[in-house]
């Protein structure tokens, strides 16, 4: 027989629709049964509307359960299907089942069971699920939509996939409408070009870039990224790092610091400002370079490190200066220009050009040139200058010390001829086509002098001071760099860049309390109370990938 019912009531009361109506007070006692003939059960309660194949309904509860093709739409913003759904009018609670599938304008989501609070407009699943948008998808253990704000909480083993990325962490709070999504704690987005570390970030999923801080890193194939702040474009490959920078290059064995970094994948380039130092291992000892801004170029093993303006280098045994250093990995050669001066020991070189060349295959030094006005000065005393000049100079080091050097072309001395007891015979001035020095334990040992050599020793009273040096020979004694800390010494201060944005998540955020807040359930319902309490979310996934925050390359000096 087929029944047509109708409920109606002011306020609260759930209206329902049904072409057939029983009663079985042994199975469903103070409940009618609803059951599809040719059209759907239908419900109807502030705002909502429900369909389904057969319903029980506690009309005095104002509780009802849905069976069979169950469809729930709310005003334009949600639809949802399921096998199950129950409704509570009394609190506007409502709880699906079984292939649960919810759509709302901008995203799907799909999950095994889920929780629907209307009062404040939040929908919550606990045992896995997966929302799809127009960029990406989401799935996670836990996570709730928060209607009012189209935002999703993602909690617990969550991962966001899309073709051109895959984002991990255990935290993640996504907006549907523009796609914005904000990462807490340990976090991983892998990417074709690279992986980005960070334990707070923000990622655009329509637009595939990204801002990362607290203990952030990029890692590309050869070389990693660290910085207090990250800015990270996949589309671009391009990547930046903000206050306290460090890149490190794992096949050069070589580290960068600096307070400003811009890295472009596609041209291998890498662009360092705001005190940028270069360190490079070689054989037990390390090269420093520092600039004001520091450009490095070229794949891995063809890198070139241009550093300008007062660039300075350092190493245990050497140091220098000048208005710009390039170093090719090409060819070997370190090239200072604009006002360049070397210090060995006590030695100090200048010329027009200073060029250092390394074994390609040891990495150690191995010749120094000078190209025009070449000098070589040591300090004899506290006015005193023992001088060597000549158009052009070749030095040649072992073990990484200066043990001869060569001066060519129009070669002169000055030097002050001292006796056993270090007393002054005079002053020997000195030309020739070529001189020769050699040098042990850092000390001249021998002076040769080829060619055309001239030359008169002079007492101390009889040659003016104006005489004793060269013409061009400046003494730089002062500027000598004698420790890596010196490398920034007196260089402009600067404030770090303030970071902003991108908050600690509250304490207190809904995914982590009670959701049913502690309601009352209906007697009637399949949930118990046990199933609306969840337990804190673990810290960290510990599934989820470790990347340590500030890896060190073996061997490199602090």
């Amino acid at each position: 027989m087929l029944v047509c019912s109708y409920g109606f009531s002011q306020n609260s009361q759930i209206e329902y629709e049904s072409e057939r109506t029983n009663i079985n007070e042994k199975l469903y006692p103070g409940a009618f049964i609803f059951n599809k003939v040719t059209k759907q059960v239908f419900f109807k309660h502030e705002g909502i509307k429900v369909w389904c194949d057969k319903a029980i309904f506690y009309q005095k509860e104002n509780f009802f359960k849905a069976y069979g093709n169950v469809k729930m739409i709310q005003d334009d913003t949600i639809n949802m299907r399921s096998a199950y759904a129950e409704y509570n009018g009394k609190t506007q609670f409502a709880f699906a089942s079984e292939n649960v599938v919810l759509t709302t304008p901008s995203n799907q989501l799909t999950t095994d069971s889920l929780f629907f609070d209307r009062l404040v407009q939040k929908a919550f699943y606990r045992s896995g699920g997966s929302v799809k948008d127009t960029a990406s998808t989401i799935t996670s253990i836990r996570g709730t939509y928060e209607l009012e704000n189209d935002k999703y909480a993602f909690r617990q083993d969550v991962k966001v996939t899309s073709p051109d990325y895959i984002i991990k962490t255990d935290i993640l709070d996504f907006y549907t409408e523009n796609g914005h999504a904000y990462l807490y704690g340990p976090s991983v987005v892998t990417t074709e070009n690279g992986e980005v570390y960070c334990e707070r970030g923000f990622f655009d999923t329509r637009e595939d870039f990204g801002y990362f801080v607290k203990n952030s890193k990029v890692d590309y194939e050869q070389r990693t990224l660290y910085g207090d702040s990250i800015f990270f474009d996949q589309k671009r490959n391009f990547a930046s790092a903000t206050n306290h920078i460090e890149i490190i290059d794992t096949i050069n064995r070589t580290r960068v610091k600096g307070y400003y970094a811009e890295i472009y994948k596609v041209k291998d380039s890498v662009i360092i400002t705001k005190n940028p130092i270069a360190s490079t291992f070689q054989e037990n000892d390390s090269i420093h370079i520092a600039s004001d801004t520091m450009m490095i170029t070229g794949p891995p093993d063809q890198r070139i490190v241009r550093a300008y303006p007062d660039a300075r280098l350092f190493k245990s045994d050497l140091s220098g200066k000048a208005d710009s250093i390039h170093s090719s990995q090409i060819t070997g050669y370190t090239k200072m220009i604009g006002k360049p001066v070397l210090w060995s020991a006590n030695s100090q070189v200048n010329g027009d050009t200073i060029m250092l060349i390394s074994n390609l295959k040891t990495n150690k030094l191995d010749s120094l040139k000078v190209f025009y006005n070449s000098f070589m000065v040591q300090k004899d005393s506290i006015e005193g200058f023992n001088q060597i000049k000549g158009k052009e100079l070749f030095g040649l080091f072992e073990n990484n010390e200066l043990t001869e050097a060569h001066f060519i072309k129009n070669a002169e001395s000055i030097y002050y001829t001292r006796n056993e007891d270090g007393e002054l015979i005079g002053i020997d001035k000195t030309l020739a086509s070529s001189i020769k020095i050699e040098f042990k334990d850092k000390e001249v040992t021998d002076m040769y002098y080829f060619n055309n050599v001239s030359g008169v020793t002079y007492p101390e009273t009889e040659l003016p001071p104006n005489a004793r040096t060269f013409r061009g020979m400046e003494w730089r004694g002062e500027e000598k760099i004698k420790s890596k800390a010196e490398l920034l010494s007196n260089r402009p201060k600067f404030d770090l860049t303030v970071i902003h944005g991108l908050k600690d998540l509250k304490i207190n955020d809904s995914i982590t309390t009670p959701f049913y807040q502690q309601k009352d359930l209906n007697e009637k319902s399949n949930l118990k109370k046990t199933d609306t309490i969840l337990k804190p979310i673990m810290k960290q996934n510990k599934g989820l990938k470790t990347l340590k925050p500030k890896s060190k390359v073996k061997n490199i000096n602090e």
